[in-house]
This record gives C-alpha cells, sequence and structure tokens, in this order.
C-alpha cells in the first residue's frame, strides 16, 4: 500500500524545478536571469516549467522555459537543444521506474520471505 501513495505523490514546483534545470543546461539552454522587478514579473506571469515554443527572427523554432521557483530565470534554447532535452528527459524517466519496479520487487521479496508467523518461507510452513 506504500507503493500505491508514492504513486500520487506529486512533486512540489519546486521539486520539478531542481529536477528540470539541470536537464535544461545539460541539453544546451541557456539561461537568461531575472535580474530586474520588470523581469521578475514577466518571469512570473509566463507559463512555469513549461516547455513552449515561437519562431525566432530567422525562422528557426527557438524553445522556452519559465523557471520562477529554483533559478529565477528563463531558458531558451534551439531545436537541438529541445532534442537533448527531451532524450534526457526520457532517460531519466526510464531511471525512474526501474527505481520503483526495484524498490517494488524488493518489497515483494521481503514480504514472500516472511510468514504469518514472523519466520520462514511465507509458502507453506517449512517444517
Amino acid at each position: 500500500m506504500i507503493l500505491a501513495s508514492c504513486a500520487l505523490f506529486q512533486p512540489s514546483p519546486q521539486q520539478r524545478a531542481q529536477q528540470i534545470d539541470p536537464m535544461l543546461a545539460a541539453a544546451g539552454f541557456r539561461q537568461y536571469p531575472a535580474d530586474t522587478p520588470a523581469k521578475t514579473q514577466a518571469l512570473k506571469d509566463l507559463p512555469a516549467l513549461s516547455v513552449r515554443h515561437y519562431t525566432g527572427k530567422q525562422g528557426a523554432l527557438r524553445y522556452w522555459v519559465a523557471d520562477p521557483y529554483s533559478c529565477q530565470c528563463l531558458y531558451i534554447g534551439d531545436a537541438q537543444a529541445y532534442q537533448r532535452y527531451e532524450a534526457l528527459r526520457v532517460q531519466n524517466q526510464m531511471l525512474r521506474e526501474e527505481e520503483e519496479t526495484a524498490q517494488e520487487n524488493m518489497e515483494a521479496s521481503q514480504d514472500m520471505m516472511m510468514s504469518p508467523f514472523g519466520f520462514g518461507p511465507g509458502i507453506g510452513f517449512g517444517y
């Protein structure tokens, strides 16, 4: 039952930002700090921690992510940075799923090792 409640756990925006920021930086997104009151307010008005895009002056797609929680900055990257970010995001998701499966397997193994009497294998009495 503990795993069911863990599966429902939703990270806070600060926790999500702390997960996302390193991936954005590693993927090649540039960080633009909200270093004035006007930029800070503009950052707060943007959708937070969501990858969005726009068409740049040269006609190429540019991607951005607003983070008012951790770095108080705007990340901007090109199509290659976005592709690298998506690959990292999928990779991290797979790692989290593997960790959850390993935890479930360990707990199931521990449950099977204990009988209702508190000793021996859980299957049969083992006399």
